[in-house]
């Protein structure tokens, strides 16, 4: 006869991709599941567009939301290299990190990504509290006891910190690391596709570093330039949209049609490039990080979402597969997972750097080809 496993309660702070993902999963597993997220709309309208490349997909089937997935967003297997002009110089076939059976590609909306993880996590049948924060959290041997914003106060076996890149949680715990901007910053904006643009295409030159845009549905994209960053108390909100239109004006192709509207400030998303990797351990006691919360780098391999999902679906195997949760396992999700995070955060920055040196002789598509074929294997 089986021993029956013993009863266990988490708590996910967060719900982004990487909080989503630990919710659906620890609950498939039959382990309770409360979820705090700080904003009270669940992120549920924030950002444009997000490339999801196929091991981000292959995490989402795991999930089972990948046929919602490829109806809302759009599939594709080849990123072009152009001239600032729009000439095309060069389309490679992206590689299908995800296996034979998924795009190397899909570009979505990144509210309806949002919307089809929260439906499955409502689903699931997590206790999900918005606009609630933890405010306190006292460590014993056998556990964590919360205290949250409401006034209100649990009591956990585990705590997973997906709060992302200002993590309080991670500071709460005493992990120092904090995220470092690399130099660079991009503006980004939802927009119609134009007819005929079916994968991205990447310009390099021009007055901004990189200029890009991804399909995201069958009338939509997002596009992006990259500049050197900027203090941001500089940049007054409301000229979000000239500031975009100012850069993307200098590139053809598609772009004359996508610049036209770039009109509304309120759309127009401005961010620095930013990059950390917290060393030694993702944990202290019972409470354990994944996603940003424990490692950014800038979104020049398009690795950030799929690195975070990947964090919870790996601690959700390791967790569902014993009944000691320890530092020895906690330790074991580290190391696992640190070894291939590594070395997309050193690339995303070095490609980065690179063109911030004007290094003409930078072997770019040797890097992404080499950390693109490690991502290949099972996380």
């Amino acid at each position: 006869m089986s021993t029956p496993s013993i009863p266990r309660s988490v708590l996910v702070v967060g719900g982004g991709a990487a909080g989503n993902a630990a919710t659906i999963l620890l609950r498939r597993a039959g382990i309770a599941v409360d979820l705090i997220e700080a904003k009270d709309d669940w992120n549920a309208t924030a950002g444009s567009g997000i490339t999801l490349q196929g091991n981000a997909l292959r995490v989402l089937r795991e999930l089972g939301v990948w046929e919602q997935v490829e109806r809302s967003g759009y599939g594709f297997d080849a990123v072009g290299i152009t001239a600032p002009d729009g000439t095309v110089l060069h389309v490679s076939e992206d590689l299908r990190t995800g296996g034979d059976e998924l795009p190397a590609t899909v570009g979505m909306q990144r509210p309806r990504l949002q919307r089809i993880l929260i439906d499955a996590v409502r689903a699931g049948g997590a206790t999900v509290r918005l606009g609630v924060r933890a405010e306190s959290l006292d460590q014993d041997d056998t556990g964590v006891s919360v205290r949250f914003s409401d006034g209100t106060e649990g009591r956990y076996d585990l705590v997973i910190a997906a709060d992302g890149l200002g993590s309080a949680t991670r500071a709460a715990i005493g992990v120092t690391d904090r995220p470092e901007p690399t130099g660079m910053a991009i503006w980004r904006v939802a927009a119609p596709r134009p007819t005929g643009l079916t994968r991205t295409d990447l310009a390099y030159g021009g007055p901004a570093y990189i200029a890009g845009y991804c399909p995201t549905g069958e009338s939509t994209l997002y596009a992006y330039v990259v500049e050197a960053n900027r203090d941001r108390t500089t940049i007054p909100a409301h000229s979000y949209a000239d500031e975009m239109r100012s850069l993307a004006k200098h590139y053809g192709g598609h772009w004359p049609e996508i610049t036209a509207h770039i009109t509304d400030p309120a759309q127009v998303n401005y961010t620095w490039f930013d990059r950390m990797l917290v060393e030694g351990s993702w944990h202290r006691g019972r409470v354990v990080l994944v996603g940003d919360a424990a490692h950014c780098c800038p979104p020049t391999l398009a690795q950030g979402a799929a690195q975070s999902m990947e964090d919870a679906w790996v601690l959700s195997q390791m967790l569902s597969a014993t009944d000691t949760w320890d530092d020895a396992l906690f330790q074991a999700y580290y190391e696992r997972r640190v070894a291939r995070v590594r070395p997309v955060v050193e690339a995303s920055v070095q490609i980065g750097q690179w063109q911030l040196d004007g290094a003409r002789d930078a072997d770019v598509p040797g890097l992404m080809g080499r950390t693109m074929t490690m991502l290949r294997e099972l996380p």
